[in-house]
């Protein structure tokens, strides 16, 4: 994980399965982007096998 970043603060809520009636997805992957300093959160569902990516980039720092 990037030090610009903090796992609490990166980590969504609960993603839920659109395929399935809503149970929730676990993470199976997490890929860093260095050069776009962005984090890709790959989830997935037990159920139904489904992935969603959701994308978090690093906030910008006003001095």
């Amino acid at each position: 994980m990037p030090a610009y970043i903090q796992y609490h603060d990166a980590e969504p809520a609960v993603i839920v399965c659109p395929h399935c009636l809503g149970l929730p997805l676990h993470i199976e992957d997490v890929e860093p982007m260095w050069s776009a300093a962005r984090i890709d959160f790959i989830y997935a569902c037990d159920d139904c096998g489904a992935q969603v990516r959701k994308t978090v980039t690093r906030p910008e720092r006003h001095h």
